[in-house]
């Protein structure tokens, strides 16, 4: 009998390829049955918004998610394009308390911005895989509403603008959508409580709140920071995981673009979430690792009467 050495040094070579792919899967498991059926809120923002290569993984992750049999819910700002929006358009870019003050001229340019924009794109590269995304504000069914903001500086009230405070959300189009195996696209605009506005709503606060009123398993929110750091400026060391209490008691320390984030990591928990968790979207493929690897790549945030699980 003639022995094919080249044939079976091709099989040998496939199998030292395959396994370690095998492995990876299998790893996932034990998160792939936790999470089966289970609603996951992704905010979307930060480099993952703007860079080409990591918009394309994003779009790829949260597709997987629902082939794995999870229900991705994506909800989106558009911080940079809506500074490059205002600037062509000689409206200054304004930040007071970590958010954008929103004047009547300048909510034309976000509205515009993140439905017309920022939503279309990223329908279209989650419908390249398949035809799973579809667009909507938080004007839509009456699924945000939300009243005028008034953050305080130093103990005073200050006017921001169109900037709103979600007051209610009404999950029964998104819920229709997931019922159809589609992937509701979520721009954060809300409808306005008490008159005929329309208000710009952080896009932290606008995930969160809708992760809560979902029942969502897990908020994850894209960063450009690979977590929440113990000891900032001093110490790069993330923290992986902390309490919602913990939590609570590091909000006074934490510089103002990350207290959106943190805040609504501590308004998903408490709202029921079971856990909240901050990531590094710079990393290419970051919510995959997160959810289906052991390690993890962020802090995550749990309830105070849990162990949390990773």
């Amino acid at each position: 009998m003639t022995v094919n050495h080249s044939e079976e040094r091709k099989s040998t070579t496939r199998k030292h390829t395959a396994l370690p792919k095998a492995k990876i899967l299998i790893e996932a498991l034990p998160w792939l049955t936790r999470h089966h059926g289970k609603i996951v809120v992704i905010k979307f923002g930060g480099n993952a918004m703007v860079d080409e290569d990591l918009k394309a993984a994003f779009a790829q992750d949260v597709v997987f998610l629902r082939h794995a049999g999870l229900k991705p819910v994506v909800v989106h700002g558009g911080g940079p394009q809506i500074s490059a929006a205002l600037d062509k358009h000689g409206i200054v870019s304004e930040f007071k308390a970590g958010l954008r003050v929103t004047t009547e001229d300048a909510m034309d340019v976000v509205r515009m911005v993140l439905a017309g924009q920022v939503q279309r794109e990223l329908v279209g590269l989650l419908n390249q895989h398949g035809p799973f995304a579809v667009g909507l504000t938080g004007e839509d069914a009456h699924t945000m509403t939300a009243t005028k903001h008034t953050p305080e500086i130093d103990g005073a009230p200050v006017d921001i603008g169109r900037v709103g405070e979600i007051t209610e959300i009404d999950t029964g189009a998104i819920e229709a959508l997931l019922a159809d195996g589609r992937i509701p696209v979520v721009s954060s605009i809300a409808r306005s409580q008490d008159d005929g506005h329309v208000y710009n709503v952080n896009a932290d606060t606008a995930a969160a709140a809708l992760a809560a009123a979902l029942g969502a398993e897990t908020l994850m929110v894209l960063t450009d920071v690979e977590g929440l750091y113990e000891d900032w400026p001093n110490s790069d060391e993330v923290i992986s995981r902390l309490t919602a209490s913990q939590l609570e008691k590091l909000l006074p320390e934490l510089s103002s673009g990350m207290v959106p984030k943190m805040e609504g990591c501590l308004h998903a928990v408490r709202g029921g979430v079971n856990t909240a968790r901050v990531i590094d979207g710079r990393v290419q493929h970051s919510i995959l690792l997160e959810i289906f690897t052991d390690e993890g790549i962020g802090t995550m945030v749990v309830p105070d009467d849990t162990e949390g699980e990773s």
